[in-house]
């Protein structure tokens, strides 16, 4: 990947409904190399998708969770994929100390993280424990990555 493909990138990860042509015109090339470049960005997996930003207000998601689960190694996979089929769950992190996973979650209200906790999580035979903070206010959220423009 050179300077030029993680330029579009960038672009594209700021506005992912950048025209090709406003693209190619932001990096100096031809509308068909850029089109070629965008392409192959795609099929090597650099670029992953195209994804609309929702606001969670607009989709009674409301409450911001960051759940910490602890679990032994029986049944560990399985809890696992559970989880991950969820809705709620924004994000599943293995993680390093105390912990075994970091989950994101995003719900309605107090009750409904009390019936996940109650009815998804705490059913399933590899959770040891659980111990949920609370987003009080988002200062920062985003999926951009940084994009360096030097990187080899």
């Amino acid at each position: 990947m050179d300077k030029i493909d993680r330029r579009i990138a960038q672009l594209l990860q700021f506005d992912g409904r950048m025209s090709t042509a406003a693209i190619a015109d932001h990096v100096g090339l031809a509308l068909s190399t850029t089109a070629d470049r965008v392409k192959r960005l795609r099929s090597a997996g650099a670029i992953r998708g195209w994804h609309a930003v929702l606001d969670p207000a607009a989709f009674n998601a409301n409450l911001c969770a960051f759940l910490f689960v602890d679990m032994r190694h029986d049944g560990e996979a399985d809890a696992v994929a559970m989880l991950s089929s969820c809705p709620e769950v924004q994000e599943i992190h293995h993680v390093s100390g105390p912990h075994s996973y970091l989950l994101k979650l995003r719900l309605a209200d107090m009750a409904a993280m009390q019936a996940f906790l109650a009815d998804v999580v705490k059913p399933l035979a590899a959770v040891v424990t659980t111990e949920t903070v609370f987003s009080m206010q988002a200062v920062k959220e985003t999926r951009e990555i940084p994009v360096a423009d030097d990187a080899p």
